[in-house]
């Protein structure tokens, strides 16, 4: 078991100062922070904070088919990307107030891809891009029947416009090992299946 413990908390860090830059769909501030230093003393630095909501990614196993359930969709943070800014992703959502995450996923992977999943498995929690966002991200795998499930799903009103994928799970591996699959709660989420789909499959009785 590590015995690694971080030598500060957060009561040696203050913001004396903040500002809001941007508060449309997503909020920016700018922060003035003073913190401790490891050889003593204090620093202050300016930072801005990229600030979303928490989130919660699912991967949908199939283990009967052996097949993963993916969405495409547009994504501008991607727009420069040599392949162009549609990605193949997990089903994901933002927490809203009073939410579990198994709520979200369950949620999410009805309106994302039409799809009802039971049987979710924790897979870690981790920020994406801590260096200057808050969002942390819930990850899970949960069992699905992907028969029948395909289409263009999402919710009009968000802008959302989805395309789901039923792949082979030897398929999803090689996007990933080859960066056609470069997004990370995916990466993540496949990665941990190929080392854990055994005792998955144990788990849940297919064996």
């Amino acid at each position: 078991m590590a015995n690694w413990q971080p030598k500060f908390t957060s009561a040696d860090v203050e913001i004396t100062e903040q500002e809001r830059l941007c508060d449309g769909f997503f909020k920016i501030s700018r922060l003035n922070i003073r913190h401790a230093l490891f050889e003593g003393g204090e620093v202050e630095v300016v930072r801005e904070q990229f600030q979303r909501d928490d989130a919660v990614c699912v991967l949908l196993f199939d283990p009967v088919r052996d097949t993963i359930v993916l969405i495409e969709q547009f994504r501008v943070g991607a727009l420069n990307r040599p392949n162009g800014p549609w990605l193949l992703e997990l089903v994901a959502g933002i927490v809203e107030p009073g939410e579990t995450p198994e709520d979200v996923a369950l949620r999410e992977a009805v309106e994302e891809a039409g799809a009802h999943i039971y049987d979710i498995v924790p897979i870690t929690r981790y920020l994406p891009s801590a260096g200057g966002s808050d969002e942390y991200i819930e990850l899970l795998c949960a069992r699905v029947d992907s028969d029948g499930v395909g289409g263009v799903h999402g919710l009009a009103h968000e802008g959302e416009d989805i395309l789901v994928h039923v792949l082979p799970f030897a398929e999803v591996c090689e996007m990933v090992a080859n960066t056609t699959i470069d997004n990370a709660a995916t990466i993540i989420a496949v990665q941990w299946l190929q080392l854990n789909k055994q005792k998955i499959l144990q788990r849940w009785g297919c064996l």
